[in-house]
């Protein structure tokens, strides 16, 4: 049996898009497929090379707009049968902690995960497991209510909210 993960990272605060924690600029992102070759094991906490591993996962790399090439976070998702539950997920290493680059980023990831929820009528329903220190937060941060466990869940109200302060475009 595979070993549980949970989701153990910050959300340092809704943005729109990203913003820069010194400048206040704010910046688009972007989200498609990671690749292998694009993920040095060196840069992440977690094994993402492993998550691409598995042919039922999802594995998606968050970029700005003006610039493809360097990766702010990663998320890997995978379909249930009424929901789209978050394996991982995982800020970039400078954009962590009080030096942070970019402020925002967590939050971008799983109002993401709500828009592939969406767009896979699942209503925006996004569950994950989540640290159990960070229940409260997650509770407070993005709308998730525990289920069982700690297991949580974002509902669809909840995933609208995140959708409309990330994806205003869409």
């Amino acid at each position: 049996m595979a070993k549980k993960r949970e989701i153990n990272i910050e959300i340092d605060k809704l943005t729109n898009s990203i913003v820069n924690a010194v400048t206040g600029e704010v910046f688009e992102t972007e989200f498609e497929r990671v690749t292998k070759n694009e993920i040095r094991k060196s840069d992440w906490l977690f094994n993402w090379h492993a998550e691409l591993k598995d042919k039922t996962n999802e594995v998606y790399k968050m970029t700005t707009v003006e610039n493809k090439n360097i990766i702010q976070g990663l998320i890997s998702l995978k379909n249930r049968e009424n929901f789209i539950f978050v394996n991982l997920v995982e800020n970039a290493k400078f954009n962590r902690g009080k030096e942070k680059i970019y402020i925002g980023v967590g939050g971008n990831l799983f109002a993401f995960a709500c828009y592939i929820s969406k767009e896979r009528d699942f209503e925006g329903f996004v569950g994950f497991d989540a640290k159990s220190t960070l229940i409260e937060h997650y509770r407070n941060t993005l709308g998730a209510e525990k289920a069982l466990g700690q297991r949580m869940f974002i509902t669809n109200k909840s995933a609208d909210i995140l959708m409309k302060q990330y994806f205003k475009n869409k």
